[in-house]
């Protein structure tokens, strides 16, 4: 079995793999430091409560964005899964053409959405948005250049920052408002968040067909923690939460 972890700024997002078979998703808290033996005793005790035996691991394939957290995840799985992780980055093996001026600091987990969105709808003109901490633009053609794309401040930042900003402004939870024009200040927050997002996405939608795509509309994927709140919406071909974690699996096999 695979082990894949998607190491963000919020969380990590793991998948387990049995073949091409996504049998386990589960996340664990990034925001703050951890050791190694905290993260490796956290990974078998959770792969024992699903009944799966620590041992049936026989790879860990990573893509991270936070790399002070690399080492103590690496260190876990050595010694905990017995498995040395491969780690996605700029420069492996992929089957992407980056294009970006300096291919290295594209993030990991860019790389590995734009891998499984190729891998999904090939020989199409694509475009990734994944709603995480930040909000993603990815941009590919049909013979797999990586463009490049735009980054927006997601959700969670957008209500921090009115929070920390602000003397009387709270935060909300995030979801679709239920009206457009909120009739209190918790909903008008929500309100704000939910269609400022909304708008952000159709506009960078826009102008990529425009100027990138020679106005012949790409395929848009939705990916994300919260790329769910906007399955009543028209702005996506599909939605897809768990892209990044086969565009893991797919690198590692490339490897």
């Amino acid at each position: 079995m695979l082990l894949c972890l998607d190491v963000g700024n919020s969380q990590i997002f793991a998948g387990l793999f049995d073949n091409q078979s996504l049998v386990l998703k589960f996340r664990y808290d990034s925001r703050h430091s951890f050791t190694s033996d905290q993260f490796g005793v956290f990974i078998r005790g959770l792969l024992r409560e699903h009944n799966f035996d620590p041992q049936s691991i026989k790879q860990v394939a990573l893509a991270s964005v936070v790399p002070e957290l690399d080492y103590s995840i690496r260190a876990g799985c050595i010694k905990y899964l017995n498995c040395d992780p491969f780690i996605l980055k700029a420069g492996v093996k992929t089957g992407l053409k980056i294009k970006y001026h300096n291919p290295l600091e594209v993030g990991a987990d860019r790389i590995a959405n734009a891998i499984a969105a190729c891998s999904q709808f090939p020989n199409q003109n694509i475009m990734v948005v994944s709603l995480g901490t930040a909000t993603t633009f990815c941009c590919i053609t049909e013979d797999k250049s990586y463009l490049g794309g735009a980054i927006f401040p997601g959700f969670s930042l957008c209500m921090n920052a009115l929070q920390e900003g602000t003397s009387k402004l709270k935060s909300v939870s995030i979801a679709k408002p239920e009206q457009v024009v909120g009739q209190s200040t918790y909903h008008a927050i929500q309100s704000g968040l939910y269609y400022g997002q909304l708008g952000t996405i159709k506009e960078q939608i826009f102008q990529a067909t425009r100027t990138v795509f020679n106005k012949k509309p790409p395929c848009v994927i939705g990916t994300g923690g919260f790329s769910h709140l906007f399955e009543g919406e028209t702005v996506f071909n599909a939605i897809i939460p768990d892209l990044v974690l086969h565009g893991i699996r797919l690198a590692n096999n490339q490897q």
